[in-house]
């Protein structure tokens, strides 16, 4: 029996695009991986919405928590009502998750808390990394909130890391996903005047992260999960085009994407994220994928 067999991973959010895939990973290497099922109260892992209640099951003690539950920020517009959605749905869960944790008679080793690089905020052309303040908007407090979600954890001395997550790149979801089809008819351009940096990363690099975090478990408050280098929309459209052997050339103007996306457009679309990450090179992790091109190949091919 290898040290892995026996020990048991929770994820929270393991229908997702990482869920799903982590979850596979995961139970491939030799952990007893489980899901965090919602008001059902015959699994050994269970989440009652209504009362904000995690029911873990004594008999099953967790070797680690990886939370990954959360609506997705850009399937819709960002009504007020939105808005508060996407806040309280990933602070109340994380809350009781974090605070079923802490009373638990054996604690976890290690627990793996989602939030995004969208906590530093939108910086124009400042590079933000792991040691940079807080931003002030929308996202920005998101993410303060949800990482501040997770205290009864860290206040039962529970090993939490933050895994502020950049644009995650993968053909099963997210925004890849949005733009294979346009780009594969021809219909792929830069949004806006395409200067705009994003910061993004593989899902294989993702995994191989978090299974790094989970073999060695340092002692590190917050990540960040993002390539190398930020790319610029323009940059990103032409590498994705070149790699479909397809044109790169209808642009979505700024205007438009104000219309029909109103804040979530200019925000996702339209805003600067310029993030690296200091301590992945200090943990020692190398990204397999730290070109937008290699990544690309990885996944795509």
């Amino acid at each position: 029996m290898t040290a892995k067999q026996g020990q048991n991973i929770l994820i929270t959010g393991a229908s997702g695009m990482i869920g799903s895939a982590l979850r596979d990973r995961l139970a491939a290497d030799g952990y007893s991986v489980y899901s965090l099922e919602r008001n059902s109260l015959d699994a050994p892992f269970c989440y009652l919405h209504d009362l904000d209640r995690v029911i873990l099951d004594p008999a099953l003690p967790l070797f680690a928590v990886i939370n990954l539950a959360g609506p997705s920020i850009a399937d819709k517009r960002w009504t007020p009502a939105r808005k508060e959605f996407i806040l309280q749905s990933r602070k109340r869960l994380t809350a009781a998750l974090a605070d079923a944790l802490s009373k638990a008679r054996r604690k976890p080793d290690l627990f793996l808390s989602a939030s995004a690089i969208g906590f530093y905020g939108e910086g124009g052309d400042t590079v933000a990394d792991e040691d940079s303040p807080a931003g002030t908007d929308f996202l920005a407090e998101v993410g303060q909130q949800w990482e501040q979600a997770t205290a009864a954890a860290e206040q039962a001395d529970i090993n939490t890391i933050h895994l502020r997550l950049g644009v995650v790149l993968s053909p099963q979801g997210g925004m890849l996903k949005q733009l294979l089809l346009p780009f594969k008819l021809g219909l792929g351009g830069p949004v806006g005047n395409g200067s705009q940096y994003m910061s993004w990363i593989s899902i294989v690099d993702v995994l191989e992260i978090i299974c790094f975090l989970l073999d060695k478990k340092p002692s590190v408050k917050a990540l960040n999960l993002v390539a190398e280098e930020p790319i610029t929309n323009s940059q990103f459209g032409a590498e994705l085009a070149k790699k479909l052997h397809r044109p790169n050339f209808l642009p979505l103007p700024a205007a438009l994407v104000k219309i029909l996306f109103g804040e979530m457009g200019e925000v996702l679309l339209l805003g600067n994220s310029r993030v690296k990450s200091s301590r992945l090179s200090q943990l020692g992790i190398e990204l397999r994928n730290p070109t937008l091109a290699t990544a690309l190949d990885s996944i795509l091919d």
